[in-house]
């Protein structure tokens, strides 16, 4: 449906919908361990059925306009993406989030693509309220955040159980007016 350049690496954005369950199964089994160091992304899909049920999900979400998935490919391999979660037009507040196996780390891959999910939400729905929630202990998540010229807006402490663990969440977020004035000064050109 679309494939978008995420720069000359040969990294793409485009659509992860249900027909895409063996391959999204493959990523998650590639880096499972590492995707689901402080949240269960994907952790519930184990063998097709339950990767297509996952990535039905969020076809649904996206029909009712709440959210919606996106993968990031690179040479042509799943290696994570970016969503949209809680996406609200009515009051214009969305979180945003991602992931990524191992061998997509390191590249800024998730900073890009996320500066498209954002350019969408901000110029084509009319968000004004752009969230990233993150443990306190996720520092490669929270960098995409200030990357992004996100603001912490405060910290919900021993908010989410995970793994046995009590983790801090950060919360962070970027205003419309912030994200349009940032693009405007050359900010978000590392895309």
């Amino acid at each position: 449906m679309y494939a978008i350049s995420l720069g000359d690496d040969g990294a793409e954005l485009r659509p992860l919908d249900p027909w895409r369950a063996e391959e999204f199964l493959a990523h998650l089994e590639r880096g499972r361990e590492f995707i689901n160091q402080y949240v269960p992304f994907g952790s519930a899909a184990t063998d097709v059925p339950s990767a297509r049920a996952v990535l039905q999900r969020y076809a649904d979400m996206r029909a009712a306009d709440t959210g919606s998935l996106h993968g990031i490919w690179l040479d042509g391999k799943l290696v994570g993406g970016v969503l949209f979660l809680n996406f609200d037009a009515d009051d214009a507040n969305c979180e945003v989030g991602c992931w990524l196996e191992p061998a997509g780390t390191g590249r800024g891959l998730v900073t890009r693509a996320m500066h498209v999910l954002i350019d969408w939400a901000v110029d084509v729905r009319g968000i004004h309220r752009v969230e990233w929630i993150a443990a306190s202990g996720n520092e490669p998540s929270l960098n995409v955040a200030r990357r992004l010229g996100m603001s912490r807006d405060g910290v919900q402490r021993e908010r989410y159980p995970h793994r046995g663990v009590r983790h801090d969440l950060e919360i962070w977020s970027v205003l419309a007016p912030e994200w349009r004035t940032a693009r405007a000064r050359g900010v978000h050109r590392d895309r």
